[in-house]
């Protein structure tokens, strides 16, 4: 049976998808039960837009690739995807039928942790359901520029929180535990 300890431990991030969509009902399920967080003040503060479509996330890659690299100066840390960000068949989204953009209303002062977690109940969730995520972080500055929140209809007081793809992995997931092992890191107690 899955616990939480071993979806947690089992989940990386898929960057290898299936051509097979998922319902909107299914979209809907998942965002539902995802949004069962706390937040600060209990604002929920999130709001959700879903791009289905392998066309349309293939301009938004388009377009968030081309704004990287037009301000590569002002982003030195994506000068180590500057190889990938120039190859014309590379895909952002990794060829996902889904994308998540989780968008925070900034009146919240937590927005951004809050929305973060939902981001991560959607990781188990869509593990629990044999399905993969995965944030991309390249598609920040494409979901965060005002014109395209302006063309998403999402308004100006919410902030970009997370844009995470989901769909069926090309790989079929095992119950094994995940390769990628933790960096050390300090545990203080006081």
């Amino acid at each position: 049976m899955d616990t939480i300890k071993t979806i947690t431990r089992r989940r990386r991030s898929c960057r290898n998808f299936t051509d097979e969509a998922l319902t909107q009902e299914k979209i809907t399920e998942l965002i539902n039960d995802a949004v069962w967080v706390p937040s600060g003040s209990n604002l929920q503060p999130w709001r959700f837009v879903v791009v289905t479509g392998t066309a349309k996330l293939k301009d938004y890659s388009d377009a968030a690739k081309r704004m990287w690299l037009e301000n590569l100066d002002r982003f030195p840390q994506m000068r180590q995807y500057e190889k990938s960000l120039r190859d014309p068949e590379f895909n952002i989204f990794y060829n996902a039928s889904t994308l998540i953009i989780i968008y925070g209303n900034s009146d919240s002062y937590w927005h951004i942790h809050d929305c973060s977690m939902v981001a991560l109940n959607l990781y188990l969730l869509a593990e629990e359901e044999g399905l993969s995520c995965c944030w991309i972080g390249e598609a920040h500055n494409v979901f965060a520029d005002p014109a395209v929140k302006k063309e998403l209809g999402i308004p100006e007081n919410y902030q970009l929180a997370a844009p995470l793809i989901l769909g069926h992995p090309a790989s079929p997931r095992t119950a094994q535990e995940n390769p990628n092992k933790r960096k050390p890191f300090e545990i203080k107690f006081l």
